[in-house]
């Protein structure tokens, strides 16, 4: 266990986050939050029917989905949610190993957390094997809710 301090500055479980997510493309994607760390974000998805593409592997569009979900999730995490939003700028994508059924897993840990730019890294592994299947890096960009009034 890590003795670093958490950087989050909203308190919440993966059940609240789920519950947020309820009506959106995380639920018909099927992603599930599932721990938050003092440093990082993680959720699973389900490889079927769902998140396949046409050749019976992981769609590269799920797994972009994933990733995206959980570090513009983790940016809103860590910023204050009465002051300020953050929204995907960026994000790219290495497709690394095919995956055909079970579950996959993401990870988002910041690379930069600065006033108005975030910058995570995504990996995204098979659940069961551990194998690295999609590693990311996506930048969020943080505005200030008072502006756009």
């Amino acid at each position: 266990m890590s003795s670093q301090a958490p950087i989050w500055q909203v308190e919440v479980s993966p059940s609240m986050l789920n519950e947020m997510g309820r009506g959106t493309l995380m639920e018909a994607l099927g992603i599930v939050f599932t721990e938050i760390g003092p440093d990082y974000l993680r959720a699973r998805m389900p490889v079927d029917s769902r998140t396949r593409q046409y050749l019976g592997m992981l769609h590269g569009g799920a797994s972009v989905a994933l990733a995206e979900t959980v570090a513009s999730t983790a940016s809103n995490l860590v910023i204050n949610p009465h002051t300020h939003y953050a929204i995907g700028l960026e994000i790219n994508a290495n497709h690394l190993k095919a995956v055909r059924e079970g579950y996959v897993w993401a990870e988002a840990r910041p690379l930069h957390l600065g006033r108005t730019i975030h910058v995570w890294d995504i990996r995204i592994y098979e659940e069961g094997t551990g194998a690295l299947v999609t590693a990311l890096r996506h930048t969020v960009i943080v505005r200030d809710r008072l502006a756009q009034r």
